[in-house]
């Protein structure tokens, strides 16, 4: 038997979610089914589970965004919706990395690759990301890079 992917994975939940009719739940799953098919249909391919994984990041990114928006301007029933949202496409990516996982990860990139500026940044983020795709918060993982960078190699 083979590893079912994440889009049947995803086709099967829609199902039965129909059929349970979870109506929050259908709405949320269409909306990834969507994202989905809309770029296979703009670039005329058949997605991946990788590149499924940056569909999802991408829209867990905008909706902890708008979360924290509605929040900010008292919309509850908003940000209920967003918060909703934000468990649903959890459940399809893998499992968060901790915070030491994430500092090691980033130390042996830095190892690795030999950086040895601030200038490298970029390097290093190139090759984690693939690594961190959906497993942690992109933008956070920048911050630490930036910020060990800093602490190894000051003034650079």
């Amino acid at each position: 038997m083979t590893a079912q992917t994440l889009k049947q994975r995803i086709d099967e939940d829609m199902k039965a979610a129909m059929r349970a009719r979870e109506k929050q739940r259908l709405g949320t799953i269409r909306l990834i089914t969507a994202a989905i098919k809309q770029r296979e249909v703009d670039e005329r391919i058949v997605l991946d589970d990788a590149q499924i994984l940056a569909i999802l990041d991408k829209m867990l990114k905008q909706r902890r965004d708008s979360l924290s928006q509605y929040e900010t301007a008292g919309r509850t029933d908003l940000a209920e919706q967003e918060a909703y949202e934000i468990g649903i496409i959890q459940e399809y990516l893998p499992a968060p990395l901790s915070e030491a996982e994430v500092g090691a990860m980033i130390d042996d990139a830095i190892t690795a690759l030999g950086v040895t500026s601030m200038k490298d940044m970029g390097k290093v983020m190139a090759v984690l990301k693939p690594q961190m795709q959906g497993r942690a918060d992109m933008s956070a993982v920048s911050a630490k890079i930036k910020n060990r960078l800093s602490v190894l190699f000051p003034g650079t």
